[in-house]
């Protein structure tokens, strides 16, 4: 006799039972509403593109999971040519250049999907995982001021979850990109790849990888100053300048652009913001603000919220400049984490409200309507599947949640009967009128 298969969790790739993913589910819908209230957008992208679309920008090679048939034949066994995409910017690019002539700028959308990536799975790091994206994008410009507006919609998503306070990191890749060209470093995206690894190898690690990458020892250890300006220092601007080498118009307009969504940012009334000149990003595709948004109690954990600026990114499927600023929510990150804190309102298994009891096969098709009725004014009811003992039922609510149990009645004459099943009473109730206390 063979034995069945015994499944197992696959490693990265998280599932909820039905009380935990209710509260996911009611998180999502306060996100979503956040969203709406600033007039984004929701759209959907399939959760495959072709490669060349996945490649476009960065180097995401190593992370991306390939979509190829079990039972290829040697017609279709040819390099893989779609995957599943890693996030939701690059998609997001490509819909945009698509559909082009059917959109009005600023395209302003929200996109909450899951993604997919292979990496190694870890505290707060899945390979399947929530994304919950907010973006603005404009034609040939887009103005400063979205740079302030996105992050702090961001802000007010977290801050309607009620899990705690998030500090908002912000930098502007302007700054690091003009001051790497004073210092004479040459291949300034290996140099910044190293410089946002700094919080987690170190700044000794941090300058043999740019000496390695072609840095001289003396530039390489000016560019780590740079990073090691404190975060939220109100003198962060001075530093900066007093660390450059030489005059820079690049880095000129980066403190500019910081500055003033620093301050737009301040006038919205965003909390917990702080100016992070460490804050790199690995991204090739981030030209300007960059964004990294961390529990201020869990400060070794990674960041909840990360995104920034990027120019042309929708540029390399259209012909024309699209340059646009978005965030993104790592939903599965920060649930995770507040689940595992027991910090999740976690409630009952299901959205029934009313249990409709079963006397007996008799009486089932009462039964039955006496739910329609209650369903048809906007209750989520459930009808009890068997004519069982009502000990057994009641005890089917109370593992449930349910927190009402309907009796039809038993026998010709007699009344409708409600349970609540926390306050322990049983009253007389009319389907046509009766609302949950």
């Amino acid at each position: 006799m063979s034995h069945p298969y015994r499944p197992r969790p696959v490693s990265g790739f998280p599932e909820l039972l039905p009380e935990v993913r209710r509260v996911e589910q009611a998180y999502l819908d306060k996100i979503r509403r956040t969203f709406e209230r600033h007039g984004f957008a929701s759209i959907e992208t399939p959760s495959v593109e072709e490669l060349d679309v996945l490649l476009a920008k960065g180097e995401t090679d190593k992370e991306i999971y390939v979509l190829e048939r079990l039972q290829a034949d040697e017609a279709t066994a040819k390099d893989a040519r779609l995957g599943l995409h890693y996030d939701l910017t690059v998609p997001f690019a490509r819909y945009v250049a698509q559909h082009f002539n059917a959109l009005t700028f600023p395209f302003k959308r929200y996109q909450m999907q899951r993604v997919w990536r292979g990496e190694r799975p870890q505290e707060g790091r899945f390979r399947e995982f929530q994304q919950c994206d907010v973006d603005v994008i404009g034609v040939d410009n887009l103005a400063l001021s979205f740079d302030a507006d996105i992050p702090a919609v961001a802000m007010e998503a977290i801050a309607s979850l009620g899990v705690g306070d998030v500090r908002l990191h912000v930098s502007n890749r302007k700054i690091l990109d003009g001051y790497l060209a004073a210092l004479g470093i040459e291949d300034r995206v290996a140099a910044i790849r190293w410089l946002d690894k700094r919080d987690k190898i170190g700044d000794r690690a941090v300058i043999d990888g740019l000496v390695a990458s072609g840095a001289a020892t003396q530039a390489a250890q000016r560019a780590v100053a740079l990073a090691a300006i404190p975060v939220g220092d109100a003198a962060w601007a001075d530093k900066a300048r007093a660390l450059l080498p030489a005059p820079n118009a690049i880095f000129d307009t980066g403190v500019e652009e910081l500055s003033t969504v620093l301050d737009t940012l301040a006038a919205l009334g965003v909390a917990n913001v702080a100016a992070d000149l460490s804050l790199a990003r690995g991204f090739d595709y981030y030209t300007g603000s960059v964004y990294e948004g961390r529990f201020i109690d869990y400060p070794g954990f990674g960041s909840v919220v990360a995104g920034g600026r990027y120019d042309d990114l929708a540029g390399s499927f259209i012909n024309k400049k699209l340059p646009g600023v978005g965030i993104s929510l790592g939903f599965s990150r920060l649930f995770a984490k507040l689940h595992a804190e027991g910090r999740l309102p976690i409630g009952a298994s299901t959205p029934t409200q009313v249990l409709v009891a079963l006397p007996s096969d008799e009486r089932r098709m009462l039964a039955l309507a006496t739910a329609k009725q209650l369903r048809d004014r906007n209750l989520n009811v459930e009808t009890y599947h068997a004519p069982q003992k009502l000990a057994r039922q009641l005890t089917y609510a109370e593992k449930k949640g349910i927190p009402y149990v309907w009796f039809p009645p038993f026998e010709d004459g007699q009344k409708h009967e409600v349970k609540d099943m926390a306050a322990k009473t049983q009253n007389e109730a009319d389907p046509a009128t009766w609302v949950p206390s």
